[in-house]
């Protein structure tokens, strides 16, 4: 027994939804390492730990960069450029010279004995050698003021000229201080004048030119971008690699321009992968269940499973050397946004641009480059109007303007860096505009299978299906024209009060079309249809009971026509809900004065629901009310309109039939405010035309000719405007006056 439960829990377990989402994610993620992983198969198959097993030719004339060559090249042209010096702040230096004079004339002027002064003067100096200390220090100390005041002055113009040359740490580092001094020592200076010059200028200059890092930079940059890469020509029929030949880089360019994959994956690189298509997945899977609810179903994760693998597999399928714009990304971004909408596609297409750009070793500039492109495509498709299909087209052109704008202003920027060859930036153009417009056939194309597939109803599939020639409404025309009208009436209050609120119009339309083909099982036992057959009510010869059942049938005979004629599942939630779990009133009421009041119970003439939960559903159990009593009225006024629609909703809140419904009383408010708009205008008065005037027309034609005919019947239209708007004619009447 024990036993027994184990095996039952082991197998609920597995079976378990929870147990089916761990495998879903499992079996998706292991599938998409192996299909960007299997990109290297193909090299392995013929490299082996760096070493070539045959002998490859190249099958055209490639053009291959050293690129080794080329960057050791670029370094050595960038080594040779000399720093930018920018002059720096030397406004101290002269400062610190007037500072250095005026302690020597505050010394000279001590009234002290002479050798206090020389201690004083010798500790401004640092002079090595002590003779050339010595006489310094007497001339400062004993020299006649004005052979002093002159020295200071020409080491003031001294100090000029070197500043204006110029300063830089390599002067110090040479220990070039007492030549530069000499080279710009002004004229008529004696020998005295030079030492004394010399060692007060030694003592306060410094650099006064600083390596500007940043321009420095730049002119390297320009320097290596100058320098054209080193190119090596493989001829048709040249032998690209030998048998036991290592790979070198240049031999794997020449290998990726041939069409081969260079990329050789161990474990380490499969695991890689593997923990970044799991993390990616993991991301964009809560994104969903947090922020787009209403599509975290499996019937959309699958979808959205299936074409990221068919992306991926057409990247690994395009040779290496093959420009990546050719991927049918903004394909992937309609379709997705079709299928759910334009958020969830971006989403779905930055994280799969990522897993693929890592994978696949792309450029940055392609992700940058799709990422706009596929925000682009999110924009237009929802400008797209779903009920013309060459809108989906246009939308393709438009894509592919986009795309070429962004490539053009990528390239632009980068020739600012490095050569881009013009042949490059034209191809990648043409790719991208191709890739546009085929992304928008290919979207096109596929939905119709992917909607079957998946059973996913999209707004084409919707736009379809209000075609008033679908077999199911052509049916419903003939056999029930009745309903058909109430449909057709239906179906504008829907679509009305959906837009109102911000629900799906185009669902909220087509559901109403439907939501009574139930009806077309017995179409004469519905009151609508009786007035225009011209028959009598069935139901007076039924009970109430057989009545009921009847009528209560029609919502679960729709569902079976609706699986007989492939109406999407969505479509079959409008012909269950309609009326909710409602009550038959008129059998109820009927049952009660034929049975009595103790022998009835109100579940007994219900319908089997369920309850709508859905806004659009929600709409439709509202106006199919609403609509068939307003129409069992007879020019009913504006107010008698609105109590007539809040009193069925009132009816249906107090019943609770809402209660599933994601319905907000703001919504209920903005849905009766549409329904006593529309219905308002359905109900307008129409004139009331002069009785007669046909018969009296078709006279007149008998007995006058054409131009005089035409002549009356003018008269006759404009006696009959007159009598309708008088206050015309007398305008008209005082013109003709004037």
């Amino acid at each position: 027994m024990n036993r027994l439960l184990f095996i039952t829990k082991v197998r609920d377990l597995f079976f378990s939804r929870k147990a089916l989402k761990v495998c879903g994610f499992l079996f998706f993620t292991i599938i998409m390492t192996a299909v960007i992983a299997s990109q290297n198969f193909f090299f392995q198959g013929i490299i082996e730990n760096g070493i070539s097993k045959k002998d490859i030719i190249a099958q055209k004339t490639l053009t291959v960069i050293d690129t080794k060559r080329t960057e050791q090249h670029r370094k050595e042209v960038a080594q040779k450029v000399d720093p930018i010096l920018t002059p720096a702040e030397d406004d101290f230096i002269k400062t610190n010279l007037e500072t250095l004079e005026n302690s020597i004339w505050q010394i000279r002027k001590k009234d002290v004995p002479m050798d206090v002064k020389r201690e004083e003067v010798s500790l401004l100096f640092d002079i090595t050698d002590k003779s050339k200390k010595e006489f310094v220090i007497s001339f400062l100390l004993k020299s006649e003021d004005t052979a002093l005041r002159e020295a200071f002055e020409k080491s003031t113009l001294t100090l000029q000229n070197i500043l204006g040359k110029g300063i830089t740490e390599k002067d110090f580092e040479r220990n070039n201080i007492d030549n530069i001094i000499l080279n710009n020592l002004v004229s008529n200076v004696s020998r005295r004048q030079i030492s004394i010059i010399n060692a007060l200028l030694s003592q306060i200059i410094v650099p006064n030119l600083v390596v500007d890092e940043f321009a420095t930079e730049i002119a390297r940059k320009n320097a290596e971008s100058s320098v054209k890469p080193y190119e090596i020509t493989f001829q048709k029929g040249d032998k690209i690699l030998f048998e036991g030949e290592p790979v070198t880089r240049l031999k794997r360019d020449a290998l990726r321009q041939a069409g081969y994959n260079v990329y050789e994956l161990n474990w380490q690189g499969l695991l890689a992968i593997y923990v970044l298509v799991s993390l990616a997945t993991l991301i964009f899977i809560n994104y969903m269940r947090f922020f787009e609810k209403q599509f975290f179903e499996a019937k959309y994760l699958s979808l959205m499973a299936v074409l990221s693998l068919l992306l991926a597999g057409i990247a690994v399928v395009i040779p290496t050397g093959f420009s990546p714009y050719v991927l049918p990304i903004p394909a992937y971004v309609l379709l997705l946004a079709i299928f759910t909408n334009p958020r969830v596609a971006f989403v779905a297409i930055t994280v799969l641009l990522t897993v693929l750009t890592t994978g696949m070793q792309y450029p940055a500039q392609f992700i940058v480059a799709f990422v706009l492109l596929s925000l682009a495509t999110m924009v237009t498709v929802s400008q797209i109007r779903y009920s013309r299909r060459f809108d989906l087209i246009k939308a393709g052109f438009l894509i592919s303007l986009t795309g070429v704008v962004i490539v053009l202003a990528i390239y632009l920027l980068e020739r600012c860096l490095i050569d881009v060859s013009n042949g490059l930036i034209l191809k990648n153009s043409i790719f991208v505009i191709l890739n546009g417009i085929v992304s928008s056939m290919i979207a096109l194309g596929t939905l119709p299978l992917f909607e079957s597939l998946f059973k996913i109803i999209t707004p084409y599939g919707l736009a379809e299906l209000a075609d008033h020639n679908q077999p199911l409404l052509k049916r419903l025309q003939f056999e029930a024209p009745g309903t058909y009208h109430h449909s057709l009436m239906v179906s504008n209050l829907c679509e009305a009060a959906a837009e109102a609120i911000g629900a799906n119009p185009i669902l909220a339309r087509v559901g109403a079309f439907y939501h009574d083909i139930g009806k077309l099982k017995r179409p004469l036992f519905f009151v609508e249809n009786q007035s225009y057959f011209g028959i009598e009510n069935p139901h007076t010869k039924l009970s109430p009971r057989v009545s009921k059942m009847v009528i209560t049938a029609h919502p679960k005979d729709g569902v079976e026509l609706a699986k007989e004629y492939g109406l999407p599942a969505v479509i079959s939630n409008f012909i269950l809900q309609h009326h909710g779990e409602g009550l038959a009133s008129y059998f109820y009421n009927q049952a009660i004065k034929e049975e009595g009041a103790e022998n009835v119970k109100e579940e007994q003439f219900r319908y089997t629901g369920p309850k709508p939960n859905m806004k659009e559903t929600a709409i439709l159990m509202i106006a199919d009310a609403v609509e068939s009593a307003v129409r069992s009225l007879k020019n009913p006024t504006s107010e008698e309109i609105e109590q007539i629609i809040d009193k069925i909703i009132v009816e249906r809140l107090n019943d609770g039939q809402l209660a599933d419904s994601p319905l907000t009383l703001h919504d209920i408010k903005v849905i009766a405010a549409t329904f006593s708009r529309i219905l308002r205008g359905m109900q307008h008065n129409r004139i009331k035309y002069q009785e007669n005037i046909e018969e009296e027309l078709r006279k007149n034609k008998i007995n006058m000719p054409s131009k005089l005919l035409d002549a009356d019947l003018e008269s006759k239209i404009q006696q009959l405007e007159d009598k309708t708007h008088p206050e015309t004619s007398d305008k008209k009447n005082d013109e003709g006056q004037k």
